[in-house]
């Protein structure tokens, strides 16, 4: 994650009483979303506070988050942040991050993994299209059952009958992804 495309540190990002943000590679005046795209990318970088050079990219990191639940980017099940609340004075205070941490890098490691293996299995062969509409198409079912999303229109009386057949289709894809994966997997 800690990708750099120039120089050796992290990009240097001083916070004015203003609340602007400064990155000090590129001279420019940048915002929350910049810093949001530049974490999406692997960027590294160092929030400070421009006045007293505190070390506040905790705090600016935080603030994207909370940006992106306002906008309805819900992530943060409320229990989770009941539970992460409570954590604050407990005993085990300490271990939390360190926990965090690893339980987010194994789940980006297995989400890369499966993404490969998926490309993988079919990379070259006739299913490689389908694949790949499957994919597009298991995201695009996620994304429609996260919190805050409308639920899509139910189809009409021609497109139901063109589904039937496509959904006859990737049933029998599954199936024969399935063996292919067990196949795979001996």
């Amino acid at each position: 994650m800690k990708k750099n495309h120039s120089g050796d540190g992290p990009v240097i990002v001083k916070k004015y009483a203003n609340r602007r943000l400064y990155n000090t590679e590129t001279s420019s005046y940048i915002t929350l979303d910049h810093l949001a795209a530049m974490t999406r990318e692997g960027r590294d970088f160092k929030v400070v506070d421009a006045r007293t050079d505190e070390d506040i990219t905790r705090t600016v990191l935080t603030q994207i988050i909370m940006e992106e639940e306002g906008r309805g980017e819900t992530m943060l099940p409320v229990s989770f942040l009941r539970q992460l609340i409570a954590m604050y004075g407990d005993s085990m205070q300490s271990v939390v991050p360190g926990y965090l941490e690893a339980s987010m890098e194994g789940f980006r490691r297995n989400q890369e993994q499966f993404r490969h293996a998926v490309e993988g299995a079919f990379a070259g062969s006739p299913f490689e299209a389908l694949a790949k509409r499957n994919m597009a198409m298991l995201e695009a079912a996620t994304e429609a059952f996260r919190p805050g999303q409308t639920k899509p229109s139910p189809p009409k009386p021609a497109e139901h009958k063109d589904r039937e057949g496509e959904v006859a289709e990737l049933r029998a894809e599954l199936a024969r992804l399935t063996d292919r994966i067990e196949q795979l997997s001996r």
